[in-house]
């Protein structure tokens, strides 16, 4: 579960790492399963994205490669919070997720090295 949390952190960096989406409202996304799920079809099939969710699309296999090296605190924060909404809210989107964008599980196991630090 905490592989899970950290691997998020990487997902969502792809977003808040865009000095233009700085001020995207996660809370608002959130707390509206419409936004959610258009976020969440956006990354899955590419399709109905906003510019931000396109921006996250794109950005989100560099992030996971390189282990969110450009995040801030506040990134990192906002991360943790929409990791653990997705994990126990809506854990079939979380599984969903992972199983597109970490399939053979190489980021899981890299960053549960990082949480044993």
């Amino acid at each position: 579960m905490k592989v899970a949390v950290v691997l998020f952190v990487c997902f969502i960096v792809g977003v808040f790492c865009d000095s233009k989406l700085e001020n995207v409202d996660i809370e608002a996304i959130l707390k509206n399963d419409r936004l959610l799920m258009n976020y969440h079809k956006c990354l899955m099939e590419g399709t109905g994205c906003t510019p931000e969710g396109d921006t996250l699309r794109k950005r989100l296999p560099e992030a996971l490669e390189t282990g969110c090296a450009q995040c801030s605190e506040k990134e990192s924060e906002a991360s943790k919070r929409v990791s653990k909404f997705l994990m126990t809210e809506k854990p079939e989107l979380w599984q969903q997720l992972l199983d597109k964008y970490d399939p053979d599980k190489k980021y899981r196991a890299m960053y549960e090295e990082k949480l044993k630090q």
